[in-house]
């Protein structure tokens, strides 16, 4: 029985496939198809993080994490730098920790 997927997958995920004995076809892609496919990924690990139940909640969101990071390496960017920008945007702009929900802006 064959099964399509047409995703973007994690590299040991052939290796997994093989150890159970399967067969299993897969493509290296170009910079611009893994860019587009990176952005589709995203969507899907935040659609399952939406989905998900309070025990998988975590699981999905490293999942999410794993796809920016590759997104943000994909850049030529280091974690090291993605993390002073978000840091000075925290500074400039504020986290989220207090909890505030903008209602209206007046004037």
């Amino acid at each position: 029985m064959e099964k399509t997927y047409n995703k973007l997958i994690r590299d040991r995920i052939p290796e997994i496939i093989e150890n159970s004995g399967k067969d299993y076809v897969v493509e290296v892609l170009s910079d611009d198809d893994y860019l587009q496919h990176l952005k589709l990924k995203l969507k899907e690990e935040l659609d399952e993080y939406i989905a998900a139940n309070e025990d998988e909640e975590v699981i999905e969101l490293a999942d999410l994490v794993e796809v920016i990071y590759a997104l943000i390496k994909h850049k030529g960017v280091s974690i090291e730098e993605f993390e002073e920008t978000r840091v000075q945007k925290q500074v400039d702009r504020g986290a989220f920790d207090k909890k505030l929900f903008l209602k209206t802006v007046t004037g």
